[in-house]
């Protein structure tokens, strides 16, 4: 390694190895082990005694290479399916970290061509698969796994408010992203108050035309006070948008009655039994 210079020029290689030596003679255990991790995954604060026991830079370069060599040859693949910080050993211990969120010990001894515990990285794939724990998993919008870095709820109303505020500050484009991305438009905030409110109320009428012509939200829902998006339009003096939300408040109107007509027209009329004739059957044919 040092005639490949992968040390300094001036490191002393004797004092290297014997420091090298010194880590592969401590005797751990699951529990140390995972203490270990857990101060990794704290930015080198020790969890159970909550001192700075290593420093911010140096956590950020040992998780660095725990990333990019921490599983032997399999490290690339690992970083690649699992998307974590980990250093796997020959006696079937893996050590994982999830950074501000949890440090892993697991041990199993049957080991796969590479070194690595067969159990410890199907396990960590299992673990990437059910929680949002790979590195790249935030960029993806509309993931099912679950974040328990989130409280209960916090979710939901993240989107909620996201949807609100985008309504309210006329972002088309940031709507048609909650839009595309299965979000319920017509939901509404603890008050009863939806996106449609909001837009009619600031006055936006192209998000108005949104919300109603391409995601199909109700056109008159209230909120706790009673109000609607037209009594929005109309109290903020946008008329503009009101007179588009009575348009449209008519036309579904003339729809509804329309549909209850042909209903009316196409319902089955109730016969009698005077007007049912019975059905005469010549014998000659039967015979």
């Amino acid at each position: 390694m040092k005639e490949n210079k992968c040390y300094p020029e001036k490191a002393n290689l004797k004092d290297i190895m014997d420091f090298y030596f010194q880590m592969c003679s401590l005797e751990v255990n699951c529990e140390t082990v995972g203490i270990m991790a857990a101060t990794l995954a704290n930015g080198g604060i020790c969890p159970i005694t909550g001192q700075q026991v290593i420093d911010t830079h140096s956590v950020r370069d040992v998780l660095s290479l725990m990333h990019s060599c921490g599983m032997y040859d399999y490290s690339g693949q690992f970083a690649f399916k699992v998307g974590l910080p980990a250093k796997s050993g020959v006696s079937g211990t893996t050590m994982v970290v999830v950074p501000n969120v949890m440090g892993i010990c697991l041990w199993s001894p049957p080991l796969d061509s590479y070194g690595n515990s067969v159990r410890g990285v199907q396990f960590c794939e299992e673990l990437v698969r059910v929680f949002n724990f790979h590195h790249y998993d935030n960029l993806r919008h509309t993931t099912q796994k679950r974040d328990p870095r989130r409280q209960k709820y916090e979710t939901k109303g993240l989107k909620i408010v996201g949807l609100l505020f985008s309504a309210a500050s006329g972002d088309v484009t940031a709507m048609r992203r909650h839009y595309l991305s299965g979000m319920d438009m017509g939901q509404s905030d603890y008050d009863g108050r939806t996106a449609l409110h909001l837009a009619a109320a600031e006055g936006h009428l192209e998000c108005v035309e949104f919300l109603l012509k391409v995601c199909g939200v109700d056109h008159k829902p209230q909120d706790r006070w009673g109000h609607t998006p037209l009594d929005e339009a109309h109290a903020f003096g946008h008329s503009d948008v009101a007179e588009f939300l009575e348009k449209w408040e008519s036309m579904r109107d003339e729809d509804i009655n329309t549909y209850k007509d042909a209903d009316t027209q196409l319902a089955p009329r109730k016969l009698s039994h005077t007007s049912v004739q019975p059905i005469v059957i010549d014998k000659k044919i039967l015979d």
